[in-house]
């Protein structure tokens, strides 16, 4: 992935969403204008209901990750070769079906939340 960060969170109220594949938060404008950093064969700043369909404002935590390949908290989340950004720590939604046949597609791994 790019070493360029992603965008930070305008704001931090109800606004926040996380990326079902790779958990990066931001706010839903955020990504339905710039799409995720991390997933961007998802689209979704092309398509506005792949925003609602890839992400979810039911997540628990955040963790600010300025070096992730340098740090042990990233690595242990598995966001180690993700760019710089603010994530969750854990989603409990999995991707849609249709999603996750892209991700088989383009090679990519998603690893769905423990249940």
């Amino acid at each position: 992935m790019a070493n360029a960060p992603a965008q930070i969170p305008t704001s931090f109220g109800h606004e926040l969403r996380a990326c079902l594949r790779c958990r990066l938060v931001k706010t839903y404008d955020q990504f339905r204008e710039s799409g995720c950093e991390n997933c961007p064969f998802l689209q979704m700043d092309e398509d506005q209901e792949r925003v609602v369909e890839c992400t979810t404002p039911n997540f628990n935590g955040v963790i600010s990750v300025m070096d992730p390949t340098r740090s042990w908290a990233a690595r242990w989340l598995r966001i180690g070769k993700f760019v710089p950004g603010v994530y969750t720590l854990a989603v409990s939604e999995t991707l849609p079906d249709d999603m996750q046949a892209i991700c088989i597609d383009k090679n990519v791994q998603y690893i769905p939340p423990k249940r």
